[in-house]
């Protein structure tokens, strides 16, 4: 396997030696090859009953990684060796926590209990502690909403830590542009891919012609309204001139202001909403969250 690439013919070997020796559906089997790059292992998992794996060789902490990310109980199921053949091996993850991969092959994951649906607004507890404040999980749900994600999309956030973290879980085929301007939150943010098993964000510290200019054009940016807020929209409509914008603020001015900036950038469909939360305290009163305004516009025809 040359340079670790598995071809249609390894990838075909790999089935039928599976298709033998396991007790599975093909039908189910979800194929990923994580060693090409934007590809995301943990959330895949969590998805499918069943997940046909490529890798290289490495990887010492994977199985510690999805043990940590609830997955203990899968079963995986393996040889040794970097070809499809010989006796075949099943362990629970819990098993394997202290192993890493010795070689590139293909090994079968099985999930007894997959997750059947998008997870909007996770907790967060979920998250790395660090240097962010994460927004609430009912805010975030909204604006993932707003964000219209789907697998194939490619998504700009900034500075929005916990947007970008399950942004890149939705859009599992696409990529995410993480915008952090503070080293300290971006360190954070790194701790949050790590934990999560996400290889499908780039994280960049501003925005210009560039950072941007290698990286996939997004289609959706979401963004925290701060006063650089209008050279990073130019910037990315340069980039997309259809882009479309999800806009997070807490200052009324600047959400009331915020129609008349999207119409001077050509962004039309303006719609502008507040997000109201309150939560029962262990004193039986209901306190208020902090109440944001989500302004959403899409550019070009």
């Amino acid at each position: 396997m040359e340079n670790n690439l598995f071809t249609n013919a390894h990838i075909l070997a790999w089935l039928q030696y599976f298709a033998d020796n396991a007790d599975v559906d093909l039908e189910q089997v979800k194929l990923l090859d994580i060693t090409r790059k934007n590809k995301n292992l943990i959330p895949t998992v969590e998805s499918h009953r069943a997940v046909l794996v490529f890798t290289e060789a490495g990887h010492p902490d994977i199985f510690y990684r999805m043990y940590n990310a609830g997955l203990g109980e899968c079963t995986v199921v393996y040889n040794e060796g970097s070809e499809p053949s010989g006796p075949i091996k099943q362990n629970k993850v819990y098993d394997m926590m202290d192993r890493g991969i010795n070689a590139s092959a293909g090994m079968l994951v099985l999930n007894p209990k997959p997750r059947s649906t998008f997870k909007f607004g996770m907790s967060n507890q979920s998250f790395a502690f660090g240097s962010v404040r994460y927004v609430g999980s009912e805010i975030r749900a909204v604006i993932l909403s707003k964000m219209q994600i789907d697998p194939h999309k490619n998504l700009c956030v900034i500075s929005g830590e916990s947007i970008a973290v399950e942004a890149a879980m939705l859009g599992e085929e696409g990529a995410v542009i993480a915008v952090e301007y503070n080293a300290r939150d971006r360190k954070t943010l790194e701790d949050n891919l790590h934990q999560f098993g996400l290889n499908n964000v780039t994280i960049i510290d501003h925005v210009d012609e560039e950072t941007m200019a290698e990286l996939p054009v997004p289609d959706v940016t979401m963004l925290v309204a701060s006063a650089s807020m209008e050279q990073e929209m130019k910037c990315l409509l340069q980039r997309n001139p259809n882009m479309e914008f999800v806009v997070y603020t807490l200052d009324f001015k600047v959400a009331a202001d915020l129609p008349a900036l999207f119409a001077s950038l050509g962004i039309h469909d303006t719609d502008v909403i507040q997000i109201a939360v309150s939560k029962l305290s262990n004193k039986n009163t209901f306190e208020s969250q902090p109440a944001p305004w989500i302004i959403t516009g899409k550019a070009g025809e």
